[in-house]
């Protein structure tokens, strides 16, 4: 079996400091030393921009170092993204430019000339063809996606181990299985590893070690914090299978690269990789950060677009800087998913309601406003004022009427 394992390592640039703590604690440096002891492992990770300033921030020093040890041995390969995990579908051209190249200045810093990323992690897998073509532009060769981009509208499902072709962009594509990766992968790996090793002895199959030859590949997709942090694994079950002499890995560069025949062109949907089929097929597949019937969701929007305007009109302002430091921040996609209120109980997630994770971004989006020193943002800035009462208001009357009780 070959594993292809992507894994998106993100904190907000404006979480708590325990918040980090947690996530690297529980789930970081379990990750990182499951590659240490175990030297013919192979992984893809994004790791944004915006959490290796924050680890800069909380003195992670000896874990910043090993990974780039691992980095640099080639055993861990890095994506490009956008830095502070805006959601870019719903962004202008000017800030999703500005956010995937201030990532790759970050990472290049940690990094250097081992930081040489194809491939490219839309935050959230929010796919669109815009983006796509964008991407392509700034020079990446290949993307991951949630399969439903592939079969949205149909029972079809992308074929694992192949390499698509995004027909709008020329950009190579690969789909995580949604299935397995909804859940805690390893659990429901371990059981397909046992069950292909008893086929395999049956068969007396003799293997050769290309990438994707005579394998069963399974490519999974999930948040780092799923390793730990967002789920207990009392038995081990992820430091279990690494041991499995029948399982390899590869990064999904080396993975690509091995492809021996073309890649399948295919018309991708717009998507993300918590898109529901009817919401792809209804034309709403951003629904989560914005659902035309959510009164929160649309006022964010309203003083994020605000914001984003008036950076435009005042760049030469002298607190620019301090805008665009609460800017990104408020833009980033927790501030907008935590106001849909969506239960993913039942596919293995919260409760998507946090009055204190909405006020978090909202703050930083109106201090972005009230930064500017120019005394011509004045009626703006009283405009930004009365959205962001607004929204206050809407929040905490939906909390107590509607929420509270589902989250206690």
């Amino acid at each position: 079996m070959l594993w292809l394992n992507f894994l998106h390592f993100y904190q907000p640039a404006n979480a708590e400091s325990y918040s980090v703590h947690k996530a690297l604690d529980k789930s970081y440096w379990r990750l990182l030393r499951l590659m240490e002891e175990h030297p013919a492992l192979r992984a893809t990770w994004n790791v944004s921009g915006c959490l290796l300033e924050r680890l800069v921030d909380e003195k992670a020093k000896t874990f910043l170092d090993r990974l780039k040890f691992l980095v640099k041995s080639g055993r861990i390969e890095l994506v490009g993204s956008a830095a502070y995990h805006g959601f870019l579908p719903l962004l202008p051209e000017t800030e999703i430019v500005r956010q995937i190249k201030t990532n790759e200045k970050i990472l290049r810093k940690h990094f250097g000339k081992n930081f040489k990323p194809a491939g490219f992690f839309f935050p959230e897998m929010a796919y669109s063809p815009v983006l796509s073509k964008l991407v392509k532009r700034l020079g990446y060769s290949w993307i991951i996606l949630d399969e439903i981009a592939y079969s949205a509208g149909s029972s079809r499902r992308p074929e694992a181990g192949k390499i698509y072709l995004d027909a709008v962009s020329g950009l190579k594509v690969v789909f995580r299985d949604r299935l397995i990766s909804s859940a805690y992968p390893p659990d429901k790996i371990w059981p397909l590893l046992q069950a292909e090793k008893k086929i395999s002895s049956q068969k007396k199959t003799v293997t050769d070690n290309s990438a994707n030859q005579n394998s069963v590949v399974i490519l999974t997709a999930t948040d780092a914090e799923l390793y730990g942090l967002r789920h207990e694994d009392p038995t081990a079950e992820i430091e279990k299978i690494v041991k499995e002499k029948s399982l390899r890995t590869a990064t999904l560069s080396a993975f690509i690269k091995s492809a021996k025949s073309r890649p399948l062109p295919v018309e991708l949907k717009s998507s993300s990789w918590e898109s529901s089929l009817k919401d792809v097929k209804n034309n709403r597949p951003y629904r989560l950060w914005q659902d035309s019937g959510n009164k929160i969701q649309a006022n964010l929007w309203k003083l994020a677009n605000l914001a984003l305007d008036l950076g435009g009109k005042f760049k030469q302002d002298k607190n620019f800087y301090w805008h665009r430091w609460h800017l990104v921040r408020g833009l980033a996609s927790c501030t907008f998913w935590w106001a849909s209120a969506h239960d993913f109980s039942k596919i293995y997630g919260p409760y998507a309601w946090s009055p204190d994770e909405i006020e978090r971004g909202l703050e930083d989006l109106i201090r972005s406003v009230r930064s500017f020193a120019d005394l011509k943002s004045k009626k703006k800035k009283l405009e930004a004022e009365a959205i962001y009462l607004k929204i206050k208001k809407l929040v905490w009357e939906s909390h107590w009427k509607k929420h509270w009780q589902k989250i206690v």
